[in-house]
């Protein structure tokens, strides 16, 4: 028999055992005073329309864009005007520039290039990371043991860690994924083993009086626990990750935004590079927030 079935067993004696449920309480109908009464005759407030609502909602953020914007053409096309290099990334000259090389599919390109490389560094990290936490936070002396060693490597700057990677793996796509899952497996680890702490020792010894082995207990009682820890390190991780990955193709790689930055800047097209950094903004932000909507989390799992 299941845990489960064990379970919805033993809730079926309780019940049994302790009788009927009670006759529910009605409260007396509350008598109408001048207070509640509406005396002056005007009928309730309509409710807002679902396109006022959703007006309002977007409203700010339009603003607040707008604003952006308009800052950005403040600072180049009049503050630094006279610069031959900030006086050509503003939006007159970049968003035109992104334009053309979305059409063209150079920046398709390079913007594959990298999301490529960003997901195989991330699922390495998911594969390294999540395991070692569950394992941490399963075992507190474990993870007391290993923690100097183990803050002492994850405070240490990605990107120092270029040279030898290079060194030991060479030039191309390998370091820079490499790069990404050294970035990306510290907020997996820690998060994991901060949710397999959380998770009460009842809920453990309630599924062994059950009957249930280790494998059961993990299934059913340690992965739904943790998972709200788990998606919440996983954007973590991605903010990071997508930080570090601009700069790790700057080293030896032939395509990806990193790589676009620096090819615009070497043949003077700023406008272009103007374009590229507008690009790596607006995918990161579509990244965070595809991960917010797949990955939302329902306020039960966790309570």
């Amino acid at each position: 028999m299941s845990i489960s079935a064990r379970i919805v067993e033993r809730d079926h004696d309780t019940a049994m055992v302790s009788g009927p449920d009670p006759a529910p309480f009605h409260e007396p109908a509350q008598t109408p005073t001048p207070s509640t009464v509406n005396v002056s005759g005007d009928s309730a407030l309509p409710a807002a329309s679902p396109r006022r609502r959703g007006w309002s909602a977007i409203w700010p953020r339009a603003a607040a864009i707008g604003l952006t914007v308009a800052l950005w053409w403040l600072l180049t096309a009049v503050v630094w005007a006279g610069n031959p290099v900030l006086g050509r990334i503003g939006p007159a000259d970049a968003l035109p520039a992104l334009w053309s090389g979305l059409v063209d599919g150079s920046l398709i390109g390079d913007l594959r290039a990298s999301l490529i490389r960003l997901g195989t560094g991330l699922g390495a990290a998911f594969v390294i990371g999540v395991p070692l936490g569950a394992l941490l936070g399963a075992h507190r002396r474990l993870e007391q043991a290993t923690a100097p060693v183990t803050n002492f490597i994850r405070m240490i700057s990605p990107l120092a860690w270029a040279p030898v990677v290079i060194v030991a793996v060479g030039v191309g796509s390998a370091p820079v994924i490499l790069l990404i899952a050294i970035t990306a497996v510290w907020p997996l680890m820690l998060g994991t083993a901060a949710g397999v702490r959380a998770v009460s020792p009842a809920w453990h010894a309630v599924a062994t009086s059950l009957g249930a082995n280790d494998v059961e207990r993990l299934r059913l009682i340690t992965v739904p626990a943790i998972r709200a820890n788990v998606l919440t390190s996983l954007r973590l991780a991605l903010g990071v990750a997508w930080i570090v990955l601009v700069p790790a193709e700057m080293l030896g790689v032939d395509s990806g935004l990193g790589y676009a930055v620096l090819n615009a800047r070497d043949q003077l097209d700023y406008a272009g590079l103007g374009a590229t950094v507008v690009l790596i903004g607006i995918t990161g932000f579509t990244l965070d927030s595809a991960f917010r909507f797949i990955f939302r989390v329902d306020p039960r799992v966790s309570a």
